[in-house]
């Protein structure tokens, strides 16, 4: 997806990695963190253990930037955890890197998390008014003072108890020098999985950074489940009953990496199937099928396959520009097709052309790719989106749009239509994107979220934050 598809305002893109009893834990975690990099670019950091004292890297840019073959010699120890960061909540700036450490009573610990919490501010506004001093902008921090704050003896009743208060979306890894505590909210609305390489557990957002670390993949940790591991071993413990699974649909549509599976369905194969069922939803008679780089280029394949359309490479991205949309610069936004897409003319001139995209949410973005084909000769341009109109904030880590600009919420199909200039337009219903991706649960749409597209949230939302999404 382009600057302002979806994720122009909808930008989710945080990745966590741990790793506990492999020698060369940190060398694994930055091999992890370059396979989750597609998860956030403005940051990335490190923290390993020996047992005795915290090893720390962290500094904004990307993987490869940020870490060197030395920084990584002195990231000691067996046990470590990463993480690479685009922006929800807090400001992109160095205070924010993750993983955030921290010293208080019980020692050190370092945090890395992967979501956005629904009553982050008030706990945050409750906490000041308490005495507690932030040094960061991160939901993040919350979850540590509220480590701190707790009088239970243990670090992971600690951590129980504070996680008991919190509301929202998170996959957490949190790094003592004797424990790694390893846990999932209750609607496992962030993917987070487990494996193991070489006698080592690793942890993940996805498991692409399995395959490229080595590792077998094991499970999804459940919902509300905490995983310690320390000198007893491993064992698993729950610090609240599972609700019911409500996993993002854009990790799914979007997010994750074509080679990661999730809850044992692979992505690309998703992604293709959604691709077909749009073409049984939304067929039309065209020359060509082009998918918009990256993520819409399975759906266009499935497309295609099911019309019997030629597949072809209409657009081709231009691989030395980032993913515009995890640079929070208006600037990048407006220039960002520009930058990233080239149309084929030899492929698309004379040609009725099907671009397929993975979602719109202003709009802009669209049309400014549609105009690319135009402008390169297509005599048609036809958008089929293999995901439901976006008509709803998220608040559980994805950086959402105000209401009002989220073009399907305000907007009819036809006045989509004519605002990208398409000759037409359809967006995949519901139940043929569930249908496509096809996890066989009983559970509420199959386990997933669809709060976006239907406005069913699976948590109670803090009154405020209502209040700014619907501005």
């Amino acid at each position: 997806m382009q600057d302002e598809s979806i994720f122009d305002e909808l930008n989710e893109e945080c990745g966590v990695f741990g790793i506990v009893g492999h020698p060369t834990a940190a060398a694994l975690t930055y091999y992890g963190l370059h396979a989750l990099q597609h998860r956030g670019q403005e940051s990335a950091g490190i923290v390993s253990t020996n047992g005795d004292r915290f090893h720390i890297h962290r500094d904004m840019g990307l993987v490869t930037e940020v870490f060197s073959t030395e920084t990584i010699e002195r990231c000691k120890g067996t046990v470590a955890i990463g993480h690479v960061r685009y922006s929800t909540t807090g400001a992109s700036e160095l205070a924010n890197v993750q993983p955030l450490v921290f010293t208080f009573a019980r020692g050190e610990i370092a945090i890395a998390t992967n979501g956005n919490l629904v009553n982050g501010d008030r706990l945050r506004a409750e906490l000041e008014a308490e005495g507690a001093i932030f040094q960061s902008t991160t939901d993040t921090e919350v979850i540590a003072h509220l480590i701190a704050r707790s009088r239970e003896e243990t670090i992971e009743c600690a951590v129980k108890e504070a996680l008991n208060r919190l509301v929202g979306a998170y996959a957490l890894l949190i790094l003592t020098n004797e424990q790694l505590l390893v846990c999932q909210d209750p609607h496992s609305l962030r993917p987070l999985s487990m494996g193991m390489v070489e006698g080592a557990y690793v942890f993940s957002s996805e498991t692409c950074a399995f395959d490229i670390t080595g590792a077998e993949y094991i499970r999804e940790i459940e919902p509300g489940e905490m995983v310690i591991l320390d000198d007893r071993g491993i064992r698993s413990e729950r610090f609240a009953p599972p609700a019911p699974r409500s996993l993002c649909s854009f990790e799914y549509i979007y997010f994750a990496r074509p080679d990661s599976d999730i809850g044992g369905i692979n992505v690309h194969s998703a992604r293709k199937r959604m691709g077909v069922q749009m073409a049984l939803e939304a067929p039309v008679e065209a020359d060509v099928v082009t998918g918009v780089p990256d993520s819409s280029i399975s759906a266009a394949i499935g497309f295609a396959e099911a019309t019997g359309i030629s597949y072809e490479l209409g657009l081709i991205k231009n691989r030395y520009v980032g993913r515009t949309f995890i640079q929070p610069s208006q600037m990048m936004r407006e220039r960002g097709v520009k930058m990233k897409l080239s149309a084929v003319r030899k492929v698309v001139e004379g040609k009725r052309v099907v671009m397929v995209d993975d979602s719109i949410v202003r709009g802009t973005t669209s049309r400014r790719i549609v105009q690319l084909i135009r402008d390169a000769g297509a005599t048609e341009v036809h958008v089929r989106i293999s995901s439901p109109p976006v008509k709803n904030p998220c608040f559980y880590g994805i950086d959402t749009a105000d209401r009002e600009q989220l073009i399907a919420a305000t907007h009819s199909l036809e006045e989509i239509r004519r605002a990208i200039g398409a000759d037409s337009l359809a967006f995949l219903s519901p139940e043929g994107m569930l249908r496509g991706i096809g996890r066989e649960s009983q559970e509420k749409n199959c386990g997933h979220c669809l709060a976006c597209f239907n406005g069913d949230y699976p948590t109670v939302i803090e009154q405020e934050l209502v209040g700014e999404g619907q501005r």
